[in-house]
């Protein structure tokens, strides 16, 4: 789904699907994401300690590949107006620093609120480079509803609502 052409939430179904681009998760974004969050554990900051573990390795915060899956949505910013509620998150596998992660979504659900605005869930599968699910979250956005309109002053407005 690209952003210039995100349906309005009427024209949504459930089971409609949708992928990312991926994005290879870094050294400095898990440190960074660790000075950010005050989240030291050893198995993300301490390459020795890491060594020893289960996983072998330093592996990226759980969080952090969330907001990274989050943020590869490619959702129109005309029609989503925020992120809700992250439901549920699942962390599956280990994403190593080095891998590179992608988003598969699907409309699991759809809940009309208003008449302007309606609730999408959406079931988040974020899949390493291998096609391996690392993380499964249901994420709930609030989402415009009607029909983009342009005014007579060229300004955009959205169901009679000015954006």
């Amino acid at each position: 789904m690209e952003p210039a052409l995100a349906p309005d939430f009427d024209a949504l179904t459930v089971g409609d699907r949708f992928a990312t681009r991926g994005r290879t998760v870094t050294e400095a974004d898990v440190a960074s994401f660790a000075a950010l969050t005050g989240d030291m554990h050893p198995q993300h900051t301490d390459a020795v300690w890491a060594a020893k573990s289960p996983f072998g390795a330093r592996i990226a915060h759980g969080m952090l590949v969330v907001s990274y899956a989050v943020g590869l949505l490619a959702l129109d910013p005309e029609r989503v107006i925020a992120l809700r509620r992250v439901r549920q998150a699942v962390f599956k596998r280990p994403v190593m620093v080095g891998d590179t992660i992608r988003a598969e979504a699907k409309v699991d659900s759809l809940e009309p609120v208003t008449a302007t605005t309606g609730v999408v869930g959406i079931r988040l599968d974020v899949v390493n480079q291998r096609g391996r699910v690392v993380v499964r979250a249901l994420i709930d956005v609030v989402w415009r509803r009607g029909e983009r309109v342009q005014a007579s002053d060229g300004t955009v407005e959205l169901a009679g609502l000015p954006l």
